[in-house]
């Protein structure tokens, strides 16, 4: 499975969806800082899951029909920051899907996620991420679960901090091969990455700069357990 995660820098990098699907094949394409009354149905061969509706810039999810059903979504609210009272609400910091590999019926939840901004502290995007994690878990059902949640972390510093934290929850964390945000000295580093349950990340690549202050990712990964379905039964 591949997928790309883009922070759209307020939509203005909206024009190059297309491109980067077709060029990079993905199966699924993770929006961050969208319009999402502007975004189309289509992206390509990649079909829009669903899109948050209360931001004032969103998230959206494609993925390509062929490959998988997209059985259920939902949108999230996590703990605000001071930024997200006063300046600019984000009441949905998530947006998930649940969706079945219609080859091997293989079945993974997608989270796309946009962190609280650098003005907020560590431990309140680490009390985000948990809860991101949570949700999504909870859309999994019972039984063992293949999560992938990709987006803009906010988390360039000490991340190490924050893979000893995932530990404990199962999940892992992996970062790109280069950093995704170099516009100012003071902020570079890995903004996007992606974190991950039940799934084997072959591999997270920053892509090309475009139009945004952010770099798209590319995230390959593939299933851990070939006999997911016979144990969870």
């Amino acid at each position: 499975m591949k997928a790309i995660s883009y922070n759209l820098r307020k939509h203005s990098a909206s024009a190059e969806l297309e491109d980067l699907t077709d060029r990079y094949e993905v199966d699924v394409m993770c929006l961050q800082e969208a319009d999402t009354e502007k975004l189309p149905d289509k992206l390509g061969h990649l079909q829009l899951a669903d899109s948050t509706k209360g931001n004032r810039l969103g998230l959206a999810i494609y993925y390509d029909q062929k490959r998988f059903s997209a059985v259920d979504t939902n949108t999230f609210e996590l703990k605000k920051s001071l930024h997200d009272y006063v300046l600019a609400p984000a009441h949905e910091r998530l947006l998930g899907v649940k969706m079945v590999d219609n080859e091997t019926k293989h079945e993974v939840v997608i989270g796309d996620f946009h962190a609280a901004p650098l003005t907020a502290t560590n431990s309140l995007r680490r009390h985000q991420i948990k809860a991101g994690h949570e949700a999504l878990l909870g859309m999994g059902g019972d039984g063992l679960q293949m999560t992938l949640m990709v987006g803009d972390f906010n988390y360039p510093f000490f991340t190490k901090n924050l893979v000893e934290h995932l530990k404990e929850t199962g999940y892992a964390l992996t970062l790109s091969n280069r950093r995704t945000y170099t516009r100012y000295k003071l902020f570079r580093g890995h903004f996007d990455f992606a974190t991950s349950l039940g799934l084997d990340i072959q591999s997270v690549e920053t892509l090309p700069r475009g139009q945004s202050d952010h770099l798209p990712i590319l995230v390959t990964a593939e299933y851990v357990d070939e006999n997911y379905h016979a144990r969870a039964s």
